[in-house]
This record gives C-alpha cells, structure tokens and sequence, in this order.
C-alpha cells in the first residue's frame, strides 16, 4: 500500500475518523484507525464499539493531491499517528506500507516509521438497509438533537432513558426524551414521506457527536435503520451507531392537555431571571428556586433562598398571565436548559397545580415543540 496526499486536507478527514476512537476500549485494535486504499479513494474508519465513522477521500476531489501506487488495508495508532501527521513539516504526505506492517510516514525531510496490524482483524462494520432512507434538513435534525438531549438521563440504571426515542409515522418524525424529572417533545413533518414505520431509541452520548459533526452541514442528512443499528449519511461520511434496547415508557400520557394558570415570557428575559435566583438556589443542598403568580394583580415574583448565603427576590414582567393564583418549587437548572434552547422567542408557560408538571412551549406553533419539569414539593 502506498499514496501521497495533501497533507491539510489529510488531517481534516483524520479529525472526522477520530471523533470515534477512544483509548479507553476493551478492543485493543480499536485504539487504532483503519485506512483502506483502492484504486481511486481511500477509505477512513474509527470506531468504539458504540458509534463508527467512516469518512471517504475521493481521488476525484482536486483538494486532496490524491496518488495511489498501490491499494491496501493498514490498522495504524490512531492517536500517535495523528500527532505525527499534524506535525510533519511540508505539504505533501507519503505513507507506504512494508513487510509486518511496518508503516513509513515521510513529509520533507521527515520520516517516521510506525507499526502497523493487520486490518484483517479490525471488527466489521454493521449492514444497515439502505434502501428506504429517511431525509431529513442537516439544520432541522440538529435542531431536533439540540432540543431533546437535555433531557435524557444520565444515570445508567434505567438505560433506556439514557437515549431520545424516536417514532415516524408517515411523514411525521416524533422524537422525546425524559430523565424521570423533566421531558422534551419534537415533532417534525418530514419534506417527503417515509416508507414504514419506526420505534428507535439511540443513546444520547451519540447524538451529540452527530449534532456536532452536521454543525455547518447544508444538505440532508439521511437516516437508515436496521434492528439495532441506525446509519446517518451526509457529505462524504457515513456515521453508525448502536440502538438501545427495551421499551421505551409510552410519555404521551404525562402531557398534561389543559391548565389553571398559563403565563407568557420573552425566552432570554425569563431565563436571566432564573439565572439569578439559581445563584443562592444552588448554594443550598436542595437546589430548588419559587415562583408565585397572581394573576389578578398581574404579579409574577420569582424567589431563590440559601439558609447560609441569603435570599433573593424578583418581580418578573410576564408579556400575559391568566387563570388562578399558584406557588410552585423546581430546579432551576431544568428551567435553564429548557429555556436556551428556545432561543430569542416568546414561550408559554402553563401550570395544573403546584404538584403536577408544567410544560413550556414555544407561544406559535405549540405543537410541535413541548418542554416539561417535574415540580419539587417543599413541605
């Protein structure tokens, strides 16, 4: 095996590759990125066991000075390998493969030798159909990624809820997420409708490499499914990962579907508010900050209180409020996390009573977007 290739526009495919290898794997081999090389592109491939990258250098892209003398497959340390090329001092890289896998690095004046193993020994990757893919917007399923990991869990115990259960039916993709203490609702209308229908679960840690793997992407990214596979493609790379296993709790029935007490804020203003009172909140061992609505005096006040450091106390100006008077007490950080991912909009805010969940949604297009917290009783 031997090639030459701009050695900058190497180190940009490398870097997409090495979003999956960890140092920390039990597959020894898996420290290591594969690279195969054809008679026309060459072909990167990291994994973990839990998610896979694959990424092709095409001999047709005039970015990559791409010239192969001969084909072949090497296993090379991803992480010194990486190092080595980042470092190397001039615009072309060579790297050639003897006898053992003995793997020569040249750039310059510089060359380096390194070890190979044998690619033959690298895990296969997964078959995923792809035959009816869903499409997807790259922007519209960051989007979707962005606003329901913040709610899944993070405790192992349950591991189903570590991951955002996704359903499609026809043309609607429905993807919700719940840590027991809060929960995210997304739906979006898919541009062309899908063949079948889906019940997946795909662990959160994933899509938050994928989320930043898109950021910038224009195009549609597809999304192919198999029994315990999903397969994402966009550009030129392809990005696996596992799907959990299990039944994923039916949430439709924590929506509450009326409310005595509905109040509507500008997103950032309630927010900054919430970010103030959270200051001594989180200074106390519960972490818990109140607020209180007076609808008829229009009276929105939002309280945060530490025993050791002191309290704090605000007058919100909410944009409407309406319904009956109410005292309730949560955690601040789930309210924050709801809120930044709104963004500069206007959000409602609707209350059943001090002890069941109240949601936030966005105040056009309800629908389609439901946020939700658990309150926290205080006596």
């Amino acid at each position: 095996m031997k090639f030459s290739i701009n050695r900058l526009a190497f180190i940009k495919a490398l870097g997409i590759v090495q979003r999956a290898i960890s140092a920390k794997t039990t597959i020894p081999i898996l420290t290591g990125l594969m690279i195969d090389v054809s008679a026309s592109n060459i072909q990167l491939t990291g994994s973990n066991a839990d998610i896979s990258i694959q990424t092709l250098i095409s001999g047709d892209n005039p970015d990559y000075e791409l010239t192969i003398s001969s084909t072949g497959k090497i296993v090379l340390p991803a992480r010194f390998f990486s190092e080595i090329v980042k470092k190397l001092p001039a615009r072309e890289l060579m790297i050639e493969v003897g006898d053992n896998f003995q793997t020569t690095i040249k750039s310059g004046n510089s060359e380096f030798t390194i070890n190979g193993l044998d690619a033959n020994g690298y895990p296969h990757l997964p078959e995923v159909d792809g035959d009816h893919p869903i499409q997807l917007p790259a922007e519209i399923f960051r989007e979707v990624i962005g606003q329901t990991v913040i709610a899944v869990s993070k405790q192992e115990s349950r591991p189903i809820l570590t991951g955002v259960h996704f359903t499609l039916d026809q043309n609607q993709l429905l993807a919700v997420s719940t840590d027991s203490h809060r929960l995210s609702q997304r739906k979006v209308e898919l541009p062309t409708p899908a063949e079948g229908d889906y019940n997946v679960v795909i662990p959160g840690d994933s899509l938050k490499e994928l989320s930043r793997m898109i950021d910038g992407e224009k195009d549609a990214i597809e999304m192919h499914l198999s029994e315990n596979q999903v397969l994402f493609t966009f550009g030129k790379t392809k990005f696996y990962s596992r799907l959990l296993e299990g039944n994923y709790p039916d949430t439709s029935r924590l929506i509450p579907t009326s409310s005595e007490t509905t109040v509507q804020f500008a997103a950032p203003e309630l927010l900054a508010a919430v970010e103030r009172a959270s200051l001594l909140s989180h200074e106390s061992r519960n972490n818990v900050i109140k607020l209180t609505l007076k609808p008829n005096d229009q009276v929105v006040t939002i309280t945060g209180n530490s025993p050791d450091v002191g309290k704090v106390e605000e007058d919100l100006n909410p944009a409407t409020i309406s319904g009956e008077d109410l005292e309730i007490s949560f955690n601040p950080d789930y309210l924050k996390d709801a809120l930044r991912v709104f963004g500069p909009i206007d959000v409602e805010v609707a209350f059943t009573s001090a002890l069941r969940p109240f949601t936030i949604t966005p105040v056009e297009n309800q629908e389609n977007f439901i946020q939700l917290i658990t309150p926290v009783r205080t006596f």
